[in-house]
C-alpha cells in the first residue's frame, strides 16, 4: 500500500470515528426524518384509503391480495423535508435541488391519482431535471463539450428516475435499494468532509428507513409513482454534489456502479420487452424480482439478495474513486456479476416460455 493510500485510510478512519460528525451531521437529521416519517405514515394510509388513492390488484400485473394505499412517497418526502428545515441551512443550489425533487413528487402524485401518459410523465421529469441543471448539476469533464455534457446529464437524470420507477414492483424493493445507494453516498460525504451533503443524505436515509418498516412484506403502503420519481430524482442528482474526478480521472463513472441494480433492472426490461415485441413503456412481468419469485424465492430473500448486491457494488465504486482498484478490474467484476445475475434469475427460461411453464398465472 502506498503512503498516499495509507494517509487516505487513516483520515477516513478518523472521520468515521468523529463523534461530532456522527451525532450532529448523521444521527440528528436521520432520527428526525425517521420520527416524522413514521408519524405521518399511519395518517396518510387513512387519507389514501378515504380518498381511494390505492393500488388495486388485478389478474395481470398487480397480484397483491388486497388494495394497498399509495402516498408512501409523500411520507418519505415530508420526513426528509422537515429534517432539512431543522438541520440544514438553505442556499440557492439546495433550493433548486429541493424544487426539482418536489416537481417529480407532484408529477408522480398526479399519476397516482389520474394516470398520466408516458409523454406527460417524461415532460414532468424534464422539468425536474431543468431545476437540477439550473443548480449546476451537470457533468463538467473537460474532454466532453458543454452541449454534450448537458445532454449526458439529462440522459442520466431520466435514466435513474425511470430505473427507480420500474424497480418499484415488489414490497420493500425500491425503498431498500434506495437506502443502500444513499448509505454509500452518505459514507462518501463523511469521508470527503461535505457537511451539508452528509446532513442531506442522513435525512433522506432516516425517512426511507421509517417508510421501509411499513413497506416491507407484507406492505401496508406503497411508494407510488410520487415516491419512485422523487427517490429516483434525488439519487440521480446527489452525485453532482461531489467532485468525482478529484482523486480518479474516471471517477465520474462511479455513480453508475453505485446505482447498478436499478440500472440493470431498467436495461434488462428494455431488452426483454423489445425481444418480446412489447413497447418498453408497457408494463410486463419481466422484472428480476418476479423471475426470482417464479424460481421459488421469498420476498425477504430477494430483498436481502438485492440489498447485499447493491452494497457490494457501492463499495466497489468507492474503492475505485479512491484508486484502490482500477477501471479494468471494475469492468471485469461487472462482467462476472452480469453472468452471475443471469444464472441466478434464469432469465432465458422465463423470457422464452413467457411464464407459461409456471403456475404463477
Amino acid at each position: 500500500m502506498t503512503i498516499g493510500k495509507r494517509v487516505i485510510k487513516l483520515s477516513v478512519l478518523l472521520k468515521l470515528l468523529n463523534y461530532n460528525v456522527l451525532f450532529f451531521d448523521v444521527f440528528l437529521p436521520l432520527s428526525t426524518s425517521f420520527c416524522v416519517s413514521i408519524y405521518f405514515i399511519p395518517r396518510l394510509i387513512k387519507v389514501a384509503c378515504k380518498l381511494n388513492i390505492v393500488d388495486f390488484p388485478n389478474s395481470s400485473l398487480k397480484t397483491q391480495a388486497t388494495p394497498v394505499p399509495y402516498l408512501g412517497g409523500l411520507c418519505v418526502y415530508l420526513g426528509f423535508l422537515v429534517a432539512l428545515s431543522f438541520w440544514l441551512p438553505f442556499y440557492n443550489e439546495m433550493f433548486l435541488f429541493v424544487l426539482g425533487i418536489s416537481i417529480l413528487l407532484i408529477v408522480g402524485l398526479i399519476d397516482d391519482i389520474i394516470e398520466l401518459s408516458p409523454i406527460a410523465k417524461i415532460v414532468g421529469q424534464l422539468l425536474g431535471s431543468l431545476c437540477f441543471l439550473k443548480a449546476g448539476f451537470f457533468l463538467k469533464e473537460n474532454f466532453f463539450g458543454n452541449f454534450f455534457n448537458i445532454f449526458i446529464s439529462i440522459f442520466w437524470f431520466l435514466t435513474v428516475i425511470n430505473a427507480y420507477n420500474l424497480v418499484d414492483v415488489m414490497d420493500g424493493l425500491a425503498s431498500s435499494l434506495a437506502i443502500s445507494n444513499a448509505l454509500i453516498f452518505l459514507l462518501l460525504a463523511i469521508i470527503v468532509n461535505q457537511t451539508n451533503v452528509t446532513i442531506l443524505l442522513a435525512a433522506f436515509v432516516g425517512a426511507l428507513i421509517g417508510f421501509f418498516l411499513f413497506n416491507k412484506p407484507q406492505a401496508k403502503i406503497y411508494l407510488g409513482d410520487s415516491g419512485s420519481l422523487f427517490i429516483g430524482g434525488f439519487l440521480a442528482a446527489v452525485p453532482f454534489f461531489f467532485s468525482w474526478s478529484e482523486s480518479n480521472f474516471l471517477g465520474f463513472f462511479s455513480p453508475i456502479f453505485i446505482t447498478a441494480i436499478p440500472l440493470l433492472e431498467l436495461a434488462s426490461l428494455i431488452l426483454i420487452r423489445l425481444y418480446k415485441g412489447i413497447s418498453p413503456f408497457k408494463g410486463s412481468k419481466d422484472h428480476f424480482s418476479t423471475y426470482l419469485i417464479l424460481n421459488g424465492w421469498t420476498k425477504n430473500k430477494i430483498l436481502i439478495f438485492s440489498f447485499t448486491c447493491s452494497i457490494i457494488w457501492g463499495l466497489l465504486g468507492l474503492l475505485f474513486v479512491f484508486n484502490y482498484i482500477n477501471f479494468l478490474t471494475l469492468v471485469m467484476c461487472g462482467i462476472a456479476f452480469l453472468f452471475f445475475w443471469l444464472i441466478v434469475i434464469d432469465a432465458k427460461k422465463h423470457v422464452a416460455f413467457g411464464f407459461k411453464t409456471h403456475k404463477y398465472n
